[in-house]
């Protein structure tokens, strides 16, 4: 069952919608000064002390879109799509005839919509307000999870909205459809230790998932196919894109000021050291639906 739209917390929807502004349309130009060239801001998946952040990126994004089986899909949901590089993908190299992208930054959006990508929409709404008109074959949700809750929210909150969200999933994806998952979480931490300038200046209105939360909430909903820890490869991102941002400091300052410039310093400098601790992690988590009858291997239904 999914909670009716009239009946969502409108605090909750507008808050975090303020909060994403906040962070992601600082301005594209700036973003596109130390990320990598295809503009994906989350973690990498790194494979070898002589990877860049080019091929890394380029691994992460094959091991979500190789989860969905993008090869093969005809539709596609991306939650948190960001600059719109998985929905460039599907439709560029595996020809998906429908991807949609959610997204609360007006400045993705707007990005994304002027590249023109065949068969892709883009809407600028909260997952909580969606409504398909038709299922998806997979979902792909890239560093979305982490921004669902907020920081009142108590652990029987988080799961219940965590759940609606799986609910939600497992409503709009086909009979063979899969998710897949990639979010920061607590690890050695608790919110109480959590940094205050992280929660406060960089991501505000926003509360880390732990994976007793995020498994609570699954539960009978999805079979968790996979779980892996990628906090050390986030923590090489973090310091990867800290190196690329001071090679270009000054036109980053020139860009946004000095002030936003050391914010976003610190940011990364404290999350890279944070990863390293195992105080937080990075999970990616790859999950198929319960659903009636019998499934094979692939998670395919056996007539």
């Amino acid at each position: 069952m999914t909670i009716p739209v009239e009946s969502v917390d409108i605090g909750r929807t507008t808050g975090a919608a303020a909060a994403i502004r906040h962070h992601y349309d600082v301005g594209n130009a700036f973003y596109s000064l130390w990320l990598d060239h295809s503009l994906t801001y989350s973690c990498a998946l790194r494979d070898g002390s002589d990877d860049t952040l080019e091929s890394a990126q380029e691994r992460k994004l094959r091991f979500h879109l190789d989860a969905v089986r993008a090869d093969r899909a005809r539709t596609a949901l991306d939650i948190g799509c960001g600059w719109g590089t998985v929905l460039r993908r599907l439709a560029e190299e595996h020809r998906v005839q429908h991807s949609v992208g959610l997204t609360l930054s007006e400045e993705q959006a707007s990005f994304v919509r002027s590249q023109g990508y065949p068969g892709v929409e883009v809407r600028t709404e909260n997952w909580l307000h969606y409504e398909p008109d038709a299922a998806f074959d997979g979902i792909v949700s890239i560093g979305a999870f982490e921004h669902f809750a907020r920081p009142t929210d108590s652990p029987t909150e988080k799961i219940s909205l965590y759940r609606e969200f799986f609910t939600r999933c497992h409503g709009w994806l086909n009979r063979d459809g899969v998710l897949s998952l990639q979010t920061i979480a607590y690890a050695n931490m608790s919110r109480a230790d959590a940094n205050r300038f992280i929660q406060q200046e960089i991501f505000p209105d926003a509360d880390l998932p732990t994976l007793a939360e995020i498994t609570a909430a699954a539960e009978g909903v999805f079979e968790i196919r996979s779980v892996s820890n990628g906090r050390l490869d986030y923590a090489w991102t973090c310091e990867e894109w800290a190196r690329r941002l001071r090679l270009r400091r000054d036109e980053a300052v020139r860009l946004v000021g000095p002030e936003v410039v050391a914010r976003y310093e610190r940011y990364l400098k404290l999350s890279a050291l944070g990863f390293r601790m195992g105080k937080i992690c990075l999970f990616r988590i790859v999950l198929h639906p319960f659903r009636s009858g019998y499934f094979d291997s692939r998670g395919v239904r056996a007539e």
